[in-house]
């Protein structure tokens, strides 16, 4: 008997969102990208798994999230005189650092000027735990001042919630608690060539004299406005393993699909409002490989009025290319919410989003059942 091929979980998505600056460079100007030979909008895959993470916060329990930051020391003192309160801030402090000396983190740094002052020594760089490994951590810091590193590594290698389950973590100074991420997610690219605009505005001082016409500030604000197709997967093998169950893999992959269909970053959000909702969602259950669909706009759409119906129309035959090249998702399930999105309706089941995750969990337990005789 020969193990079957990986599992994965695919989810495009089609959405449109109006002028807005979502994700941004260091002089303020939209991201983009060059593909197909032109310029598109673009959002980092970084600004989309924050905005993820951020929906996470609003909808999971605390306990199953995780934190990245430099203040690990200040996080677990502070647990730490929860646990004891007897112990002083000094001694707290100092067994919070040893346990974090014996997971692996050897070299600190004082906070720049203008961060808090609370506490003396930051991580070298940006520590991600969750918060039942830092829980874990200041127990053990509570048990003992010299805490062992064998003891300390475990602490830090198990219960690691969805977050670092899916983004996975990487530990320079201590590989031995580095986590493969299970989540793969690309930079969001427009459908068609897209360009950045300026909008010059002026304010104007409530209480300036009558006779003063000048503004009180001036400025520009960059923008862009895109039809964006966005992709992300999901290994579920991988993920099984990272949270020890299939059914805590389920259950995040299901999150995470519906967080990050529902998510936006917040750049320039009270500026420009554009909280839009998705046109479309594909999402497919396939071994063997992830296909990003992305190729269905190496050539970029061109249209006179509108870009989702032609972007739709153009991804469904694209995914029907790749499926006779290929082979079939083993399911595949379409929420569509846009009319002009119509084109995708023969990709897959209709559902709904508040009904996907359900539908998607189902083809995982059938696929996870047959493994043994594929």
């Amino acid at each position: 008997m020969t193990n079957s091929p990986s599992l994965f979980i695919d989810v495009h998505v089609l959405q449109t969102v109006p002028p807005s600056n979502l994700n941004r460079d260091d002089t303020g100007t939209p991201k983009s990208a060059w593909y197909g030979g032109v310029q598109r909008a673009r959002v980092s895959s970084q600004a989309w798994k924050k905005a993820t993470r951020a929906d996470f916060k609003a909808h999971l329990d605390a306990a199953d999230l995780a934190h990245r930051t430099k203040w690990v020391i200040d996080q677990l003192t502070e647990r730490l005189q929860r646990l004891d309160p007897s112990l002083a801030d000094d001694a707290a402090y100092a067994r919070a650092q040893a346990v974090l000396k014996a997971v692996g983190f050897q070299k600190f740094e004082k906070p720049r000027t203008g961060e808090r002052k609370d506490q003396e020594l930051l991580t070298e760089y940006l520590a991600f735990f969750s918060t039942r490994q830092l829980d874990r951590l200041a127990e053990l810091a509570a048990a003992t001042d010299k805490p062992s590193k064998k003891d300390a590594q475990t602490a830090a290698d198990t219960d690691h919630g969805i977050e670092i389950a899916l983004f996975g973590r990487m530990v320079a100074n201590a590989p031995d608690i580095n986590v493969d991420a299970a989540c793969q997610v690309a930079h969001a690219i427009s459908t068609h060539a897209a360009t950045v605009e300026h909008d010059y505005y002026t304010a104007v001082d409530d209480f300036a004299p009558d006779d003063n016409t000048g503004a009180g500030m001036l400025g520009t604000i960059e923008y862009t406005s895109a039809t964006l197709y966005r992709y992300a997967t999901i290994a579920m093998d991988r993920l099984t393993e990272n949270l020890g169950t299939s059914e805590s893999a389920v259950a995040a992959a299901r999150a995470f699909i519906d967080a990050f269909v529902r998510s936006m970053p917040t750049g320039k959000q009270n500026t420009f409002g554009n909280r839009t909702p998705v046109d479309a969602v594909v999402v497919q259950v396939r071994r063997g490989q992830p296909i990003n669909l992305v190729g269905a706009f190496e050539d970029a759409i061109v249209a006179d009025s509108g870009y989702v119906e032609p972007s739709a129309r153009a991804l469904a035959e694209y995914a029907e290319q790749v499926w006779a090249a290929y082979d079939r998702p083993l399911a595949s399930f379409v929420v569509r919410v846009s009319p002009k999105a119509s084109a995708l309706d023969g990709l897959g089941e209709p559902t709904t989003l508040q009904e996907l995750g359900a539908g998607v969990a189902n083809a995982v337990h059938v696929e996870s059942g047959s493994a043994g005789d594929a």
